[in-house]
């Protein structure tokens, strides 16, 4: 079987290492990782977001082990269009998060119009930080959380009430 799921992963976190345990799970693993053209559209208003080679060298450290640990095959490629590579032939299952749900029906609509099957969808839930809130790159952007989701000093103390 073969897996795809995509994201920026910038910084990977608790919440990302759930998708990618449960793709290596599954199969060999492709991860579409947002490029640089691709990430103004999708992240950079937000927060700022590091260079692709900059993720990817992070991405391929975090996936080796779990590969390894799967006996498992993955590739990262570089996405340039939001449906990213889980429109091309050769997918069987797409992992993604509770947001990006819609994303993956639309995926499977267009892998229809194409004439390929459509991707048995794997939704993790995401991971919640020690606040109960949700483990994002955002939140550990801002200094929130760290990338286990405990929270950091400060945050700590509001929680608290000091």
């Amino acid at each position: 079987m073969d897996v795809a799921l995509g994201g920026t992963f910038d910084p990977v976190h608790d919440g990302h290492r759930a998708l990618f345990e449960r793709a290596f799970e599954l199969g060999d693993v492709t991860v579409g990782l947002t490029g640089d053209a691709l990430a103004p559209e999708t992240r950079r208003e937000q927060r700022y977001v590091r260079s692709f080679e900059e993720r990817k060298r992070d991405l391929v450290a975090e996936l080796e082990p779990l590969a390894a640990a799967h006996d498992r095959e993955f590739e990262v490629r570089e996405l340039t269009s939001p449906t990213g590579i889980a429109v091309e032939p050769g997918y069987d299952h797409l992992v993604v998060s509770p947001e990006t749900v819609d994303g993956a029906r639309r995926i499977n609509e267009i892998r229809r119009e194409r004439g390929l099957d459509p991707l048995e969808v794997a939704v993790v839930d995401h991971e919640l930080a020690a606040d109960g809130e949700r483990v994002s790159s955002t939140r550990i952007v801002r200094g929130e959380i760290d990338e286990h989701g405990t929270l950091t000093p400060e945050r700590e103390g509001r929680a608290r009430g000091e």
